[in-house]
């Protein structure tokens, strides 16, 4: 059990700051093109204790951490904060700013990993490394492409989603929209299903393409 409780540890650091700097970024974005709504509510922070939610930052995680190591299979790592409040009417251009603001989490997510890369490699080079910190950049890595992908299934009311429908001409961005109604329906299908895992691969390969750059 030890193990166990040290393997979630390991992981929970880097997800909680993955997942706050996530929300706090659509935030920041929001309030560049003219939606305050965020930054008034205090949301636009590093500080992860505005932006945890019981069950998606705490609870999901840690089921799944355990789950993975009693067993001793890998699973797909999923976590979420709440959502950050965005006040459309507020945004200038509308559908630039919706387009910005969805694209900010994952590119957050994108930038964290490859500082948690940096670390990795100044560790490495430097010889100031224990399994511990070894563990926790890897886990760094890995957590921020994992919340990446998932984040860019093109699902409403998931980034990708909102992304997609940004994109979209009018008519047809007004009826994908409204795929959001059964959203989290089809969200849990995928999960069931196995199908969410062969769109998150691309992106696990490409994390584990570039740990193996700076450890070999």
């Amino acid at each position: 059990m030890t193990q166990e409780i040290y393997q979630i540890i390991i992981y929970i650091v880097p997800l909680l700051f993955a997942i706050t700097a996530h929300e706090a970024a659509h935030g920041w974005v929001a309030a560049r093109y003219g939606d305050m709504t965020a930054t008034m509510l205090g949301r636009v922070t590093l500080n992860p204790i505005p932006h945890i939610d019981l069950v998606g930052t705490i609870v999901v995680p840690a089921v799944l951490l355990l789950g993975s190591a009693i067993t001793g299979m890998g699973g797909v790592l999923l976590g979420w904060a709440k959502p950050v409040p965005i006040n459309t009417r507020h945004l200038n251009p509308f559908r630039q700013g919706m387009l910005m603001v969805a694209l900010a989490g994952p590119l957050s997510n994108f930038l964290q990993a490859v500082f948690w890369l940096l670390c990795l490699k100044i560790f490495i080079v430097t010889g100031f490394v224990t399994q511990a910190l070894l563990d926790l950049t890897i886990a760094g890595v890995l957590v921020n492409f994992y919340i990446m992908a998932f984040n860019l299934l093109p699902l409403p009311p998931l980034d990708g989603g909102r992304i997609v429908t940004m994109l979209l001409p009018y008519g047809a961005a007004v009826r994908f929209a409204e795929l959001e109604r059964y959203g989290m329906i089809i969200l849990v299908v995928l999960i069931l299903s196995g199908l969410l895992g062969y769109f998150m691969h691309p992106f696990v390969a490409i994390a584990q393409m570039m740990l193996g750059w700076v450890l070999f």
